[in-house]
């Protein structure tokens, strides 16, 4: 393939042809929108500001932005890190949330949650890599970048790239999420679950979930949620039958079914307190199925990963 030597136009529309796939890398790479998008602006930057001789040199235009955006999540993955030590409870993706019961549309985003690799159980596990294994991992793994060039990215030789891929393989199989349910059985299990909770039964409640099901709750101390893993179906009904009498059942559950990184949730918006119940922190909760049962419930309301949505 020749170099890149068109005008600044012409390189435009041809980088706007990669964008959702750019959007797609970075989005997997640091499990942040804004990250993602900030990335990818980075790289028309970067791109733009070549001269003609630079662009020349350039023999495939995606694999080199694909490449330039990885580097630029490295720094970011590098930098987060820090700053996630100082996050108070856990923390979790940035959602992608689109509309229940509509055609995917053309949006860069709405094209990356067609891939099942970037579920919320999917992106936890890679949240628990080295920046370093996760780009490898992705890179290679989701986007055939060579290891030659993933070393050269990360400062390594080869054989350590290819080590930090591994690692980050075996962590994702060891991990490896329940086989994703399509929509209607997720809706059908989560209209279930929504059931037993307006009923109060704790032992509907228990049935609906799984043994060894977790709630992860992510607010970075600026809304009301569980500040640790709870696990055990149980603990999490109890949990759940809680909040109705502090909320009240017909404020929680005000919310609309959306499609949260491809699986079925919930949008709820911020509910003002009424008398003895207290305020419903704005918020968006999705939810893992295996066998017929809910395994994870995630409950996302730190205001500022919601910025970006409607409701």
């Amino acid at each position: 393939m020749a170099g890149v030597t068109v005008s600044d136009d012409v390189l435009a529309k041809e980088f706007s042809t990669h964008r959702a796939h750019l959007i797609g890398v970075a989005y997997r790479l640091t499990s942040t929108i804004s990250d993602a998008e900030d990335a990818v602006q980075e790289a028309w930057l970067r791109l733009a500001g070549l001269d003609e001789a630079r662009r020349a040199e350039i023999r495939d235009l995606r694999g080199w932005l694909t490449t330039v955006v990885g580097h630029l999540c490295l720094d970011r993955l590098r930098s987060a890190a820090a700053q996630r030590e100082r996050y108070v409870g856990p923390w979790l993706p940035e959602p992608i949330v689109t509309p229940y019961g509509t055609q995917p549309g053309d949006d860069p985003l709405e094209t990356v949650v067609r891939d099942e690799q970037v579920r919320l159980a999917t992106l936890v596990v890679l949240d628990k890599l080295t920046p370093e294994q996760r780009v490898a991992f992705v890179l290679h793994d989701a986007f055939s970048v060579p290891f030659g060039e993933i070393a050269e990215l990360l400062g390594v030789t080869e054989a350590t790239a290819r080590q930090h891929a591994s690692r980050g393989r075996r962590a994702v199989a060891d991990a490896e999420p329940p086989r994703l349910a399509d929509l209607a059985e997720q809706r059908a299990l989560i209209e279930r679950l929504l059931a037993a909770i307006l009923s109060g039964d704790l032992n509907s409640v228990v049935q609906a979930l799984h043994p060894d099901a977790v709630l992860i709750g992510d607010s970075n101390g600026k809304a009301r949620t569980s500040r640790r893993h709870m696990v055990g179906a149980d603990k999490i009904s109890r949990f759940l039958l809680g909040l109705i009498k502090m909320y009240g059942v017909h404020r929680i559950l005000s919310g609309e079914l959306v499609v949260v990184n491809g699986q079925i949730g919930m949008a709820i918006p911020e509910v003002p307190a009424d008398g003895d119940l207290i305020r419903v922190d704005r918020r968006v909760t999705t939810f893992d199925i295996r066998d017929g049962q809910v395994t994870g419930i995630y409950d996302m309301c730190n205001p500022e990963k919601l910025t970006h949505l409607r409701f």
